[in-house]
């Protein structure tokens, strides 16, 4: 629909002045005022945020949906933390437990050795903060996984634990991410920052790094040249101006820096740890949250739904709400949202099951490499 035809729509159909007028400000390319995104999550029905966040998404990308070919590594599941959200985690105490790990270096290697002549792209590498896993164990880590595949993309680390690394290891957030660049890590995940708001990261993550942290150790990524993807945990204690809060601070560090290259929204599962009394938001909370994060998000690039969380029916939907990223083929190699409960418990896609999931709803897919250069358009595949 062109942008004229629905600036028209929202006008006939839309009977909310202050809705018509932040609605043409969206369709112009203009960006909101936090107030005015708060406005829009608070007021907007469904239908037209959609609409909305469908319209900055095909001007940007088209029908274009991206994936890529990955999996992951999560060396332990062992953690000095304690967040309540959390169905993964053991602290040390727990490490006999059944459902707790910790890897070899040479189970690693071999995890990584499993992958040859497999064509993958990327190693996403996180896990549990552990109290004897550092800097120097994780630096030559990575300078072996760079040996046995030189080529491989290694998205290694979230802000958690960086801050760890940085703080055991007595040096800066800066020269802690060069040491890991010189190692041959290429990006971060955005893993940990799950809601920015002081009040309530209290409530579900007291011990781990503050919000203020988190950005500043993916500013320190940005200024060494090593680029980032940003999350926001959703479906909790938060309200919607703790969400426009946290997407705004991103936004203000993207102005910043550039270096962002995705937001990735991520749902609260309620299964097997201690926030199990609230109750998962509904569909169309999380159409919502994809919605208001494509509109709010103007410097943002790509918005991707992490389809082993979120399930693929709902990925599917998301591709009409802002979405323009599914994520990876991950084969089957993460464990942190199975064991909270999310409709992937055994989260593997071949390329030609992603292939079909992006085709089956009329958008085009498009691998991709870890920072978004295009790899291969399968557009025109035949599947069944």
């Amino acid at each position: 629909m062109s942008e004229h035809n629905l600036s028209s729509l929202i006008s006939k159909s839309v009977h909310n002045d202050e809705l018509v007028r932040i609605s043409n400000k969206v369709i112009n390319s203009e960006r909101l005022s936090p107030q005015e995104g708060l406005y829009m999550y608070e007021n907007a029905e469904l239908s037209l945020l959609g609409a909305l966040a469908n319209n900055i998404r095909e001007k940007r990308h088209g029908d274009k949906t991206y994936f890529n070919k990955n999996f992951h590594i999560e060396p332990t599941n062992i953690c000095v933390f304690d967040c309540k959200f959390c169905s993964y985690s053991r602290f040390l105490r727990e490490k006999e437990d059944y459902d707790a790990w910790e890897m070899t270096e040479e189970q690693i290697y071999d995890a990584i050795k499993a992958y040859d002549n497999v064509d993958i792209t990327e190693v996403h590498i996180v896990g549990g903060v552990h109290p004897k896993m550092g800097l120097e164990y994780f630096k030559n880590l990575i300078q072996n996984i760079k040996q046995i595949r030189p080529e491989l993309h290694v998205k290694a680390f979230t802000a958690v634990e960086l801050d760890y690394m940085a703080r055991k290891a007595k040096v800066s957030y800066k020269e802690c991410l060069q040491i890991l660049k010189d190692a041959g890590q290429g990006s971060l995940p955005g893993g940990g920052a799950e809601i920015f708001d002081e009040t309530i990261r209290e409530q579900i993550c007291k011990d781990k790094c503050t919000s203020a942290q988190w950005l500043e150790m993916h500013e320190a990524a940005h200024s060494v040249g090593m680029p980032s993807n940003a999350t926001m945990l959703y479906g909790h204690l938060e309200n919607y101006e703790h969400l426009i809060d946290h997407m705004n601070r991103l936004r203000e560090l993207q102005d910043k820096t550039g270096g962002f290259n995705a937001f990735i929204p991520l749902k609260f599962r309620n299964k097997n740890n201690q926030m199990s009394d609230i109750e998962e938001v509904s569909i169309i909370e999380d159409l919502k949250v994809f919605a208001m994060s494509r509109i709010y998000l103007d410097n943002f690039n790509h918005i991707k739904a992490y389809w082993p969380m979120i399930g693929r029916k709902t990925a599917q939907l998301l591709l009409s709400f802002g979405v323009n990223d599914v994520d990876g083929t991950v084969d089957d190699s993460t464990k942190i949202y199975s064991m909270a409960g999310a409709e992937e418990q055994k989260p593997v896609m071949t390329t030609e099951q992603m292939i079909q999931l992006i085709k089956e709803v009329g958008r085009k897919p498009i691998e991709r490499d870890s920072v978004y250069n295009e790899l291969n358009d399968y557009s025109e595949i035949m599947v069944n």
